[in-house]
């Protein structure tokens, strides 16, 4: 096996004079071929550029810059122009994974496993360099995949969420490409509709491809080379079909390159998620919008997702993006699934998630007594659900609606501190809860009237999710099958 071919993107080759540094293993090994090919021992080439042959040999093994006087008289000498000597393509096949396994050696993995480093010589047999090399490249592969266990991506997830907090979830940058976007296709106001959309695809330089074979683990697949997007026709998804677009044209948009690791495919995927609400919501007439619903003190998510014609999901995202920056409200999201286990969620107000001992708030279990967990048993599912829930770390009021999707029913739900409810319609609830998590005499433990009637008489079968003792999916982009996608490009590429 191999590392994945996106995985391996192919290598830029950086402009001339411009502090790029030198690659002297390839350089090196683009010497000793030259100078072979002459037919030159390293001491006739040390007389020819006035050198001895131990310094010589130290720029071959790649263990010494040369100063660009020495590449001049060297580029002379092996009757080749200095761009020759420097360039980013191996002369021969077994300078290729003599430069690779030359690298492996140098690198920390190498290092690590505490293994005496193999003497690279035109002796060394050409199946035995393959094999060498082979055998780094599939022992990089599987630590790769071993990296993205759940501990580590819930590590990693952590990680972006202190970045979302410390810049209250506004990415101006990314608001920027969005408008230069827009600005193409000459959008001016209103909901952004499929048709222009379709015009941001074509000003891109894609075209539009909807099909009934998409590969199961993919929401689109990208065709760079043929500048194609593929989408589903099945009318049975969870996913605006217009986000599933903007967020594929978002990485292309973004310069997004192949994810090294499960915290780069999550800043990728918040990344293109924030870029296609700042084309579905865009900025100024959304923020016009919230500024005149602050004023008339009627901010409501249900009005920011009939004015943009977008899901609750993404308005109440959205909302997030705006509130503090634009506002001044500081705020926090929720999504949370039926079982009462959070999926997603967000805060920079001072708002206490429950966390695991790495910090990370999904996969745990939400109080009972916040709205995003008693708004299931409302029977009014047309309106939102407003509610104050007074907790140790303050009072919040919350506004929250269910959504039913392939995967269960959730709850959505946005909140505010007390102090900055007015801004919003439905403040005037009644409805108050009070919550001592994460203390587990809040909602942890059963009432004590049923514990003394059954405890110990109880045996429950434990539905179990295999998903909870699985490993993360393995791969540049997890679940995603590499083969199942190539062949489905094959297929369509005509």
């Amino acid at each position: 096996m191999t590392t994945p071919a996106w995985a391996r993107p192919l290598p830029a080759t950086p402009p001339r004079g411009q502090g790029a540094p030198l690659d002297l293993i390839s350089l090196g090994r683009r010497v000793r071929h030259l100078r072979k090919a002459k037919g030159m021992t390293l001491d006739e080439l040390g007389t020819a550029v006035g050198t001895v042959a131990s310094q010589l040999s130290l720029i071959e093994n790649g263990k010494r810059e040369p100063k660009l006087s020495m590449l001049q008289r060297l580029a002379v000498a092996l009757d080749v122009t200095i761009d020759d000597l420097l360039g980013s393509e191996p002369p021969s096949r077994r300078a290729a994974l003599e430069i690779e396994l030359e690298r492996a050696q140098r690198g920390p993995l190498y290092e690590a496993l505490g293994l005496p480093k193999v003497r690279i010589s035109s002796r060394l047999p050409m199946e035995v360099l393959e094999s060498l090399v082979g055998l780094q490249g599939e022992l990089e592969r599987r630590l790769d995949e071993q990296v993205a266990t759940p501990e580590e991506a819930r590590r990693a997830n952590v990680e972006l969420r202190a970045v979302m907090r410390e810049r209250n979830n506004y990415f101006p940058e990314i608001e920027a490409q969005a408008q230069t976007v827009l600005d193409a296709v000459g959008y001016t106001t209103g909901p952004v509709s499929q048709h222009l959309i379709a015009d941001i695809a074509t000003h891109l330089g894609f075209s539009l491809h909807h099909v009934n074979d998409l590969p199961h683990s993919t929401r689109s697949v990208t065709d760079l080379k043929n500048r194609r997007i593929y989408l589903t026709q099945s009318q049975r998804t969870d996913h605006d079909p217009r986000s599933v677009l903007l967020q594929a044209l978002g990485h292309y948009v973004l310069e997004h390159r192949t994810p090294e690791n499960y915290g780069e495919f999550l800043r990728q995927r918040v990344a293109t998620n924030y870029f296609a609400a700042a084309l579905l919501l865009p900025e100024r007439p959304t923020v016009e919008y919230l500024e005149r619903a602050k004023a008339a003190k009627e901010i409501a998510v249900e009005d920011i997702r009939d004015t943009f014609a977008v899901s609750y999901e993404t308005a109440a995202h959205r909302f997030t993006n705006l509130a503090t920056e634009h506002l001044g409200i500081r705020t926090h999201f929720q999504k949370t699934h039926k079982s009462g286990i959070i999926y997603k969620a967000y805060e920079n107000d001072g708002v206490t998630f429950p966390q695991d001992h790495t910090g990370a708030i999904e996969g745990q279990p939400s109080c009972r007594r916040w709205t995003s967990r008693v708004v299931f048993d409302v029977q009014d599912k047309f309106r939102a659900y407003n509610q104050y829930t007074d907790t140790p770390s303050g009072t919040f009021w919350c506004t929250a609606r269910t959504e039913r999707a392939a995967s269960g029913e959730f709850s959505l739900s946005i909140g505010v501190p007390y102090a900055q409810v007015k801004w919003f319609r439905g403040r005037d609830t009644d409805i108050r809860e009070k919550s001592f998590c994460p203390d587990e005499s809040c909602c942890r433990q059963p009432p004590p009237d049923l514990a003394r009637e059954w405890a110990g008489h109880a045996w429950p079968s434990a539905r179990a999710h295999s998903h909870l003792l699985a490993a993360m999916p393995p791969g540049a982009f997890p679940g995603v099958d590499e083969t199942e996608v190539y062949s489905f490009l094959a297929a369509h590429s005509g």
